[in-house]
């Protein structure tokens, strides 16, 4: 990693500091102990006005030599700055939405509450793109009542279209008629034969619907949209985008376990994000497999522990697979995934999990845009881990578990 380190002191120089940061970061990734590229990508931040991310890779200089004089002083200087800047005031707020819960937090010196705002925003949301809702535009859609789309519906069928290419229909939104009869939707379970399977696959397939002009237009009546695997995802973004909107540079949104975080907390460093070991519970927490660091990132995880039935004792999960009608049957228990923005994390998330372990490599191999931990089931039936490269500097593994 030399020569990287090499190329961005002459970026320094050149005063392309941008792209001298991109270089300390290649190093860093390379040497996650190398507190003289932590030091220098700090003071580059500084010259950037980037004072929160200044501070974070400070502490980090600390962290590995507390005795650092001249990250102490920088230390001392940013957080004069800071202080200047006015106090940090950390604001919480909780609700519920879309059949399960919010928790944002945020660092605002004003001491804003948002509540009213937010919730006000995912009614909005709910009415546009919620099955649950008998009101809303896509249960119209369904339904065949003519309807305009709205710009939330709109995004996220053409998210739907992009993800649906993109994984070769292991992500597809037109399966509402399969997860109904397997008891995962809004209508009511049937029994399960396989001529009724085959005759749902009909009009199942993001082929047979598009959109013109604010109207969704079908090959067949009988298909059906759901965006439940990834519009609170979506939902985490429309947050995310309001925040911004008010000059909040520092917060993390989660809806229903989907994140987006920014800036830093009130300790300076980003945000940390837990990733459970996949256990089936359907109520509480499970341990911790890894933790990791958020900044200007979206999370999700897709996994087959929450939503499951057992039909004579056997395990159905919730994740379908569009192509066959099924359950996914492969050794993938969790993904979770990456992303610039939580509507790519959460689709994502969904058509991996169902690719299964070595499609999802090679899916993920041409999409450097995502990152990936992935868990899985061995021969043996120990779970093992596989995870993308750009995760070696944001992610810790804990109790000393072993990617492959």
């Amino acid at each position: 990693y030399q020569a990287y380190s090499d190329r961005a002191l002459l970026k320094e120089k050149l005063n392309d500091l941008n792209g001298a940061i991109c270089d300390y970061t290649i190093v860093i990734k390379k040497d996650s102990l190398n507190e003289i590229t932590f030091l220098r990508r700090a003071k580059l931040y500084v010259k950037l006005k980037k004072l929160d991310a200044a501070l974070v890779d400070c502490n980090k200089t600390l962290k590995i030599n507390l005795y650092n004089l001249d990250a102490i002083a920088l230390k001392k200087e940013l957080l004069k700055k800071t202080l200047k800047n006015g106090i940090k005031k950390q604001i919480k707020i909780n609700g519920k939405a879309q059949g399960t819960t919010y928790h944002i937090t945020y660092i605002d010196n004003y001491n804003r509450d948002f509540q009213y705002e937010i919730d006000k925003l995912l009614m909005d949301f709910d009415y546009s793109v919620s099955t649950y809702n008998p009101n809303s535009i896509i249960t119209k859609v369904n339904n065949n009542i003519g309807v305009e789309v709205d710009k939330y519906f709109i995004n996220c069928f053409n998210k739907a279209k992009e993800v649906w290419k993109n994984t070769e229909g292991a992500f597809d939104p037109t399966v509402l008629p399969l997860t109904n009869i397997w008891g995962f939707g809004p209508g009511k379970k049937s029994t399960i034969e396989k001529t009724k399977i085959d005759s749902i696959l009909k009009f199942v397939g993001f082929d047979l619907i598009e959109l013109k002009e604010r109207k969704i237009i079908k090959k067949d009546p009988r298909v059906a949209l759901d965006f439940n695997a990834f519009a609170q995802g979506y939902s985490v973004d429309i947050i995310a985008h309001f925040l911004d909107a008010k000059k909040i540079k520092s917060y993390s949104v989660e809806i229903g376990g989907e994140i987006f975080a920014k800036g830093v907390d009130l300790k300076n460093d980003f945000w940390k994000i837990a990733i459970e070991e996949p256990i089936d519970n359907k109520f509480s927490l499970n341990p911790t497999r890894a933790i990791v660091e958020l900044n200007n990132k979206a999370i999700s995880t897709s996994g087959n522990n929450r939503r499951y039935i057992i039909e004579n004792g056997i395990k159905y999960a919730h994740h379908l697979d569009p192509r066959t009608g099924y359950p996914t049957k492969n050794n993938l228990l969790s993904a979770s995934i990456i992303a610039n923005d939580c509507i790519s994390s959460d689709a994502n998330a969904t058509g991996v999990l169902v690719m299964g372990l070595e499609k999802a490599k090679l899916f993920l191999a041409n999409h450097s845009e995502l990152q990936a931990y992935l868990i899985y089931s061995d021969e043996q039936g120990n779970n093992k881990v596989y995870m993308t490269s750009g995760l070696n500097s944001i992610l810790q593994e804990v109790q000393n578990k072993k990617s492959n």
